[in-house]
């Protein structure tokens, strides 16, 4: 597969068109942001782990019948992907109170929640993100209905699975953000990532913080906590 112009760069990733119009290359970097961009900085080695746990784990996924982009590793930082319009809606599965939840609601972090919660938030960096419900997504054209069925009936089934893999790791699966696409026939399937970027992931013994809550709140070992994850992941996958 041929990697030609860069399409795109984010905060964490930059997207590269190849030959096939229905490809494309992404590209892991090791920048950090938190809060919507204010905070910046690097994670050293960041880019290789999130683009091998995500493979892993969509690869898993997909196996079990969740369609996802991904296609196959092409090297430790790149990976080939199906091009999809991204749906504009980050949807946060949540087991445990955590973050933003915790503070919006005044409970306590590490509560556990009755039952599992969904929550979307509109994408869009210069709105800050907002929260949105499905009647807002479908007023505004962000998604068709049967569209955000489809996403959380996934999102649910993605969590029952991981939330059970992680914990034969010896790791609690607190929360995550997930980013769902469409491809040209209008399949929707799990993209973007799925890492210690984007999930809050505990030590199941101790509640140690293995995720980028070390970045976001100046805990210090942020590399070793995301090494770590990725050792438990790869050695109970390989």
């Amino acid at each position: 597969m041929e990697k030609k112009e860069q399409l795109y760069e984010g905060k964490a990733k930059k997207v590269y068109r190849t030959n096939d119009p229905e490809r494309l290359i992404v590209d892991y970097k090791d920048d950090a942001t938190a809060f919507n961009g204010l905070k910046k900085g690097s994670i050293s080695g960041k880019g290789v782990i999130n683009n091998k746990m995500s493979n892993l784990l969509m690869a898993k996924l997909e196996k079990d019948g969740i369609p996802t982009h991904f296609v196959e590793e092409l090297s430790d930082r790149e990976t080939l992907v199906k091009r999809v319009s991204i749906v504009p809606l980050e949807v946060i599965i949540r087991n445990i109170a955590a973050g933003s939840f915790a503070k919006r609601y005044g409970v306590e972090e590490g509560t556990p929640l009755e039952i599992p919660t969904i929550e979307f938030s509109y994408k869009n960096d210069a709105l800050g993100d907002p929260l949105i419900n499905t009647y807002h997504a479908i007023a505004l054209k962000l998604a068709t209905e049967a569209e955000i069925e489809t996403i959380k009936k996934y999102a649910f089934e993605i969590n029952r699975q991981l939330q059970a893999l992680w914990k034969e790791c010896g790791v609690t699966l607190v929360d995550f953000k997930l980013e769902f696409g469409k491809t040209s026939d209008g399949t929707v399937v799990l993209a973007d990532e799925i890492s210690p970027d984007t999930c809050r992931l505990w030590d199941s013994e101790t509640g140690e913080k293995l995720d980028k809550d070390r970045f976001r709140r100046d805990l210090g070992g942020v590399e070793a906590a995301y090494e770590e994850v990725m050792k438990r992941l790869s050695g109970h996958m390989a």
